[in-house]
């Protein structure tokens, strides 16, 4: 919208200065010759304000949970750069070549909005956990007590992840998969012999849990791993009819039952997925933060940073302010661009 309505009359009422906007190259420009720090220091700020105010609040009795996980950025057919991966895609017209960036965030999950801290590009030839250490290292120097628990998906159930969160004194809960068979067959074997704990999670979801702790045979890790399953059952209404589903979740952790309890820690193992939900498809849906202006490594760095930013500042203002307005975020949003227009149709009305 900005690109094509930005020499309007109108912008100069919101923008003081009496000049055009800038358009996308120019843009693209300035925020590629913007400094990442200076960035990363806003979103400390943001992060700092709202803890000083008691706006945060956890997801567990004790300390807070971060989520971390990689993410596809953006991908071309014909622009690229030092800082893009490539495939080869299988066309009816024949084979093209396929140019792309993938990046790992890190957000700390809360109670009612999530705070997105950092991101970090993952290289070419590199596996998104490199990334991801690079990231757990700056996050936990950056922010050293805003969390306790670093909760992943499955690819992060690897022992130099896990370390490199235990050198600082956090705890990691990760998604438990076949990468790890023989834990895995010892826990399943565990199971068939010790009774489930049963508790029903939510309105409509019963579990079966088992919460194993001193498991040794992870020994690439040198310590000792707590597991837990939840086997969860629910009934999902269709309109042919309603239907049973049945989810079977394993986690791997180095934290205590004593630390974290097994409800608390089935939910923060769930929680993880706000950062699929709640992040990245709410960036790509309603900010359109896989829109590249310029492609340029540190542009586009710079380009999620900031979005990190103004998503912070947006869901911390809704909570803060309106939340019991509007009936969602859509609704806000389509509000303030009725709005934006409004007042667009009526200065390109007046008389000059």
């Amino acid at each position: 919208m900005l690109e094509n309505s930005r020499k309007e009359r109108f912008w100069r009422h919101w923008f003081k200065g009496g000049k055009d906007l800038p358009d996308a190259d120019a843009t693209g420009r300035i925020v590629a010759g913007t400094d990442r720090e200076d960035l990363r220091e806003m979103l400390h700020e943001v992060y700092s304000r709202l803890k000083r105010n008691k706006s945060l609040r956890s997801i567990i009795s004790q300390g807070f949970v971060l989520a971390i996980d990689g993410h596809e950025s953006n991908s071309s057919y014909e622009i690229h750069c030092d800082g893009c991966f490539k495939r080869t895609i299988h066309l009816k017209s024949g084979d093209k070549t396929q140019y792309y960036h993938r990046l790992v965030t890190a957000m700390l999950l809360c109670r009612d909005f999530p705070i997105l801290l950092d991101m970090e590009p993952q290289k070419p030839g590199e596996g998104e956990d490199v990334a991801a250490m690079r990231l757990l290292e700056r996050v936990i120097k950056n922010y050293p007590r805003a969390f306790n628990v670093v909760v992943a998906d499955g690819l992060y159930a690897r022992a130099p992840f896990f370390k490199v969160a235990m050198k600082h004194g956090k705890d990691v809960i990760a998604v438990l998969k076949d990468e790890r068979r023989d834990l895995l067959e010892d826990v399943r074997g565990i199971c068939r012999i010790e009774k489930p704990v049963l508790y029903r999670r939510g309105k409509d979801t019963t579990c079966e849990c088992w919460d194993i702790e001193g498991l040794r045979t992870w020994t690439q890790l040198g310590q000792p791993v707590r597991v837990v399953r939840s086997l969860e059952r629910k009934t999902v209404n269709y309109h042919s009819g309603s239907k049973e589903e049945v989810t079977d979740w394993i986690w791997v952790s180095t934290i205590s039952k004593e630390r974290l309890p097994m409800e608390e820690f089935i939910e923060a193992g769930h929680k993880r997925w706000d950062i699929e939900n709640k992040g990245y498809n709410e960036l790509v849906n309603y900010w359109h933060i896989n829109h590249v202006y310029k492609h340029h490594q540190i542009a586009i760095e710079n380009f999620w940073l900031l979005t990190f930013l103004a998503y912070n500042l947006f869901h911390a203002f809704i909570h803060n302010n309106v939340r019991e307005v509007f009936e969602s975020k859509k609704h806000i949003v389509e509000t303030l661009s009725a709005e934006v227009f409004s007042r667009r149709s009526s200065q390109s009305r007046a008389p000059t």
